[in-house]
């Protein structure tokens, strides 16, 4: 009697309960998929990678403490048979460049379907890479440089951050709303490919924004 085959093994790495929670039971459908453990941190990741070893790991990119270019380079340099599929709400090219280059075999957005979603669980299994549409578009256009599409308004706002005021204080500088002030700070992390304001801060004085 032939013994099934075992299942692929994943971990999922989000600092959200609730995406978590709806990744591992929307991957319930998929008999050749178990969710194997989960993380909420870079730094949890690479607990449950070292005590679950799974086959494949669901990775957030914008996390506090490691984010998901940092948390990937970690795994494949413990756990180079692990494989990485970046899982991000973000198109941004310098960040899919800088998660590719940190081992990851796979890039998607988290409005991809939960087949296809299985489908690139089993590529990325398999060895084989997988990117989805839009980040495939993404690697034909030419490279932008850091912080070029960022607003006057924006730039503005990024200097402030990089003084350390808070939203608060960045509203009442700007004489703005306190929810402008933070949709701000969020476009500027966003274009950056940055996962919280000190890692946007460091960024601009090495990329010379401020």
């Amino acid at each position: 009697m032939m013994s099934e085959p075992a299942s692929i093994r994943i971990i999922i790495v989000d600092d959200h309960p609730v995406i978590r929670n709806g990744l591992r039971y929307s991957l319930l459908a998929f008999d050749d998929i178990a969710v194997v453990g989960e993380a909420g941190s870079g730094e949890e990741a690479l607990s449950v990678c070292g005590r679950t070893q799974p086959d494949v790991v669901l990775m957030d990119l914008l996390m506090p403490g490691m984010n998901g270019e940092v948390t990937t380079q970690a795994i494949k340099a413990r756990h180079p048979e692990i494989q990485v599929i970046a899982l991000t709400s973000f198109q941004h090219k310098g960040m899919m460049q800088k998660v590719m280059q940190a081992g990851a075999i796979g890039f998607l957005l988290k409005n991809v379907s939960i087949d296809e979603l299985a489908e690139a669980i089993r590529t990325a299994y398999a060895g084989r890479l997988t990117l989805a549409s839009e980040a495939a578009q993404m690697l034909l256009e030419p490279t932008e440089e850091l912080g070029t599409t960022l607003t006057e308004r924006q730039r503005e706002v990024l200097d402030l951050v990089v003084e350390g005021l808070s939203n608060n204080e960045i509203a009442e500088r700007l004489v703005v709303s306190l929810s402008t002030a933070r949709h701000h700070v969020s476009e500027i992390l966003t274009k950056l490919g940055a996962a919280n304001r000190a890692e946007a801060a460091a960024i601009a004085v090495r990329q010379n924004l401020v």
